[in-house]
């Protein structure tokens, strides 16, 4: 845990559990994204096509990113003081992400209805670890911004 004056000499901003959150959900959004285009190239654009347009791809993960890491930050972020809890944390929200987000939420809104019994598929198995990532960078990075 950080001593009290380096507490006090970080910006204002790293206190705050929600604009951390963002940023460390940036951060895993960022390494979860570079996986995925290595992986699974064509899914940056089925992510664009949420909103109608496949070539904001990069643009809509990360600001997805940014919105689930916030509400880690508001949510869990309390808990993630110290580096073992912010990363299994992270993992763990990263397992209940990739469930809401490939399988239900983003297949929906696709129009192709929940996808919950294709959790096992090859492809959402690369979904799984690359959320699983996202999840751990997320926590940690949350950890390092606001505990460092």
């Amino acid at each position: 845990m950080a001593s009290h004056a380096s507490v006090s000499a970080r910006p204002m901003w790293r206190t705050q559990p929600v604009v951390a959150g963002a940023l460390a959900g940036i951060a895993g959004g960022l390494v979860f994204g570079a996986l995925m285009v290595a992986m699974m190239p064509p899914m940056m654009g089925m992510i664009g096509s949420l909103l109608g347009v496949p070539s904001l791809g990069w643009g809509v993960h990360l600001l997805f990113s940014a919105i689930i890491g916030a509400v880690f930050g508001a949510v869990v972020g309390h808990r993630a003081a110290s580096w073992a809890p912010a990363i299994a944390l992270g993992a763990a929200y990263g397992v209940v992400w990739w469930i809401l987000g490939p399988l239900l939420i983003m297949p929906t809104w696709l129009g192709m209805g929940p996808m919950v019994g294709h959790g096992l598929d090859a492809s959402n198995m690369l979904s799984l670890m690359g959320h699983l990532v996202y999840g751990v960078v997320t926590g940690a990075a949350y950890r390092w911004l606001r505990f460092s």
